[in-house]
């Protein structure tokens, strides 16, 4: 009897250290997944509260030659730089030597639906940089220099669609109010929306999302 009872002792003690193994992993697993789901909250906790996500001004300006027009312009984005004002607005001038240029009816249908949706509000304020008759409704020097590219890519290289000839405008609008749009970038990711689509940042699509969490920023080349 005491050799039948044996076996099941030892086959009871058996279970008993597996059943504890297992029990001490779980418990190990529980506490790895509430370190991490605090780490997760704590942080979503704090973007949330400060309504900003990180990002810094490298990320969204533009570098190098624009890569249809750059090299035919003699125009590269590390022009536009407030180390350099001058440079700057010289680069600005080759933009704008393309504003007045003459549109087919045609052209003029995509130039005013481009145009009208991107603005130059900080600097004159107008909804956008033409009117709907594709007049001009701003007369600083960069809405002609946006105007002037326009113009250009619209005339020289028809092949490009309406979203890319904005976003290259856009492109040059965050070169010249960097520190705006770093803050509109925050703004804009703050609320899960893509800041590095130039669409998003610098046209009249979400405009106004970062008033109250800028001061302005700095302007590069003259209004």
């Amino acid at each position: 009897m005491e050799n039948e009872k044996n076996p099941k002792e030892m086959k009871g003690g058996k279970t008993d250290v597996e059943l504890y193994f297992q029990i001490g992993v779980i418990a190990i697993l529980v506490l790895v997944i509430a370190f991490n789901l605090g780490k997760t909250y704590g942080n979503s906790e704090t973007r949330l509260a400060t309504g900003i996500s990180e990002v810094s001004a490298s990320s969204i300006i533009p570098k190098g030659v624009p890569a249809v027009y750059g090299e035919e312009l003699g125009v590269s984005y590390d022009d536009v730089s407030a180390d350099n004002p001058g440079l700057a607005d010289a680069t600005i001038q080759k933009l704008t030597a393309y504003e007045d240029m003459q549109l087919d009816n045609a052209t003029m249908t995509r130039y005013i639906r481009i145009g009208g949706s991107i603005s130059c509000e900080y600097c004159c304020g107008a909804k956008s940089i033409i009117f709907t008759n594709g007049q001009r409704a701003c007369g600083c020097a960069h809405s002609y220099a946006m105007r002037g590219l326009a113009k250009y890519l619209l005339t020289n290289h028809p092949d490009m669609t309406d979203i890319e000839i904005l976003s290259e405008l856009g492109k040059w609008k965050v070169l010249f109010f960097p520190g705006v749009h770093e803050q509109k970038a925050k703004a804009l990711e703050a609320n899960g929306i893509d800041s590095t689509d130039y669409i998003n940042l610098a046209s009249n699509l979400y405009r106004g999302i970062e008033q109250g969490k800028t001061s302005g920023g700095g302007m590069v080349g003259g209004c």
